[in-house]
């Protein structure tokens, strides 16, 4: 693979990709864009409990995890002014800068978010004010368990609703990539989740392409933002080239275009 080539293969959720298709041109890249997830709805039987935590102020603090995982939780309450009015009344976690911003954007106070924009970050940051305390969080089917588990080590009473889930896109253009990413076109693998990667992957393998994927990578720019998916890349036997520092998609850009390309 000539690393002068700058084809980058971005997989995230079709709601995502405008966006981060003109943050990777704006940085001289060239894109191909494939979504390898997909955000669905769902209610599990944990979400009236949880409402019912940030309604009577039961709720000791509340974490969201994405952007989604609001829009989400607040497409499904009866009443969205009662309810941000409720969590206003605690206190408020973002994992990282979007998701703070989202939650700004609906008048919606954050207590703070932590230095490293993971589940891992997130139980560092909380650990020494849990003990005792009531975290709800509302997230993805697909949320790492390390968030939970390390509150709950931290002393927390910890109740998790999952607002939405991921599943795979079927279509011509996944398939595409994968042809062009088995044929060497594609110079930059940018996975921004543990999901995406099994399921890039899954295709590869349905195709009869694996093998030859896997040998491309080896040459190849493969970013993963956060440890979490960079685990997931290396059970597949493929190892990761880039990890930011922040876990963001414009910082992976910035990253592998400051070590790379200039």
């Amino acid at each position: 693979m000539d690393r002068k080539s700058n084809t980058i293969a971005i997989m995230r959720p079709r709601s995502y990709l405008t966006k981060s298709r003109e943050m990777a041109q704006s940085m001289g890249y060239e894109v191909f864009e494939a979504p390898m997830i997909e955000l669905a709805d769902m209610k599990d039987d944990m979400f009236d409990i949880f409402t019912d935590h940030v309604l009577s102020g039961k709720s000791d603090y509340v974490i969201f995890t994405s952007a989604n995982g609001i829009d989400y939780t607040l497409d499904k309450v009866d009443n969205r002014n009662e309810f941000t009015n409720a969590l206003n009344r605690t206190k408020v976690i973002a994992i990282g800068p979007n998701t703070k911003k989202r939650l700004e954007e609906l008048d919606i106070e954050v207590l703070g978010i932590p230095g490293v924009y993971s589940s891992e970050g997130l139980v560092e940051y909380l650990c020494p004010d849990v003990k005792g305390k009531i975290v709800d969080t509302a997230r993805s089917a697909y949320g790492s368990i390390l968030l939970i588990e390390g509150l709950e080590k931290c002393g927390a009473s910890v109740l998790e609703t999952q607002v939405y889930t991921l599943v795979r896109p079927e279509g011509d253009t996944q398939k595409e990539l994968i042809k062009r990413a088995a044929a060497g076109d594609i110079a930059i693998f940018a996975f921004t989740s543990s999901m995406m990667v099994r399921n890039f992957f899954s295709l590869a393998e349905e195709m009869g392409k694996t093998d030859d994927i896997k040998e491309v990578m080896k040459k190849s720019i493969v970013a993963a933002i956060g440890t979490p998916t960079a685990n997931t890349i290396q059970e597949y036997g493929v190892e990761t080239t880039i990890k930011p520092c922040k876990y963001t998609f414009d910082e992976m850009l910035r990253t592998i275009k400051d070590e790379y390309f200039d």
